[in-house]
């Protein structure tokens, strides 16, 4: 992808940080974000070199900025279920940000692609398929299942070309503004980092499917070019559990500092992710580069 006019919805936060790096060099690359969980200080070189335009916005209002694209990455989406449970009226916050963005795709024959979560396979099976039929788990479920769906219709209704990516367990460089909402091997390790004791919720067994952001935002970029309305799986094939994630930092920083278990506090809590990849392998040509291991090195550095 090069010389395209590209929005980036949420593109000052982790993921979107990531991904707006990757396109910048040989796009024209404008970020909307609300800052909720996102920095501008992410993308301040970027900004402030010319390369990258920010508009302080929220994507419900995307139609009125007047901002041209071909490509909408929409990304600026509440990204964690404990968000939800908070404050349920989040799910129509969703929705109607999403039927924003779609009006504006149909109005200027755009393409989409749009952030949707592994956490649509909780309690089903792994490992986990993009065909399968969710079950009613939780709120933050439902609001990504309805933009997802929303996609599809508007696919049918408009024949816009918009691609729905389920994120599994995303790791990377650019997480600190998200606290206690960032992934839990960025959590682990800057914790671990300063002394201090990792929490685990039970007694981590629970498994899951670490995806670099890099990677990721290369998954994305493939994605973009698909026809038609397609689900596709963002992980890497592989899972660890959280005690096994532990002692690949221990190891990594050579330390030894075990974990403090506490009580689960919800019944619905995603115990295991494990993404099928033989759709992005055959559909997008695409397999993760990195490492669990060699991802916990590259943040290790970067955060220090």
């Amino acid at each position: 992808m090069n010389g395209k006019h590209i929005i980036v919805t949420g593109g000052a936060g982790f993921i979107g940080t990531n991904l707006v790096r990757k396109l910048c060099e040989d796009n024209h690359v404008t970020v909307v974000d609300n800052l909720h969980t996102g920095s501008v200080e992410n993308i301040r070189d970027l900004v402030d070199a010319g390369k990258v335009k920010f508009v302080e916005g929220d994507v419900k209002n995307l139609r009125k900025l007047g901002i041209e694209a071909d490509v909408v990455f929409h990304l600026g989406i509440y990204s964690a279920s404990p968000m939800y449970r908070k404050n349920p009226q989040l799910v129509s916050e969703v929705v109607a940000g999403t039927i924003d963005v779609l009006e504006y795709v149909k109005e200027r024959g755009a393409r989409l692609v749009y952030a949707s979560t592994s956490s649509i396979y909780n309690s089903i099976e792994p490992p986990h398929r993009e065909d399968i039929i969710p079950l009613v788990t939780d709120f933050y479920t439902e609001a990504r299942l309805a933009g997802e769906r929303l996609l599809e219709l508007y696919s049918k209704l408009y024949g816009i070309d918009a691609q729905a990516v389920r994120f599994f367990s995303v790791y990377g460089k650019y997480e600190k503004a998200k606290a206690g909402y960032a992934n839990l091997a960025t959590q682990f390790l800057l914790a671990m980092k300063h002394g201090k004791q990792p929490e685990i919720y039970g007694d981590g067994t629970q498994r899951r499917d670490f995806i670099y952001a890099e990677d990721l935002a290369d998954l994305l970029i493939a994605a973009s070019s698909r026809k038609g309305f397609n689900i596709y799986n963002a992980g890497t094939g592989k899972n660890y559990d959280l005690n096994e994630l532990v002692d690949m930092i221990n190891r990594m920083l050579g330390k030894d500092i075990r974990p403090k278990y506490l009580k689960m506090p919800v019944s619905n809590y995603v115990m295991v992710t494990l993404a099928d990849t033989t759709k992005i392998r055959k559909e997008l040509g695409f397999e993760a580069k990195t490492s669990l291991e060699k991802g916990l090195d590259i943040i290790n550095k970067f955060y220090s």
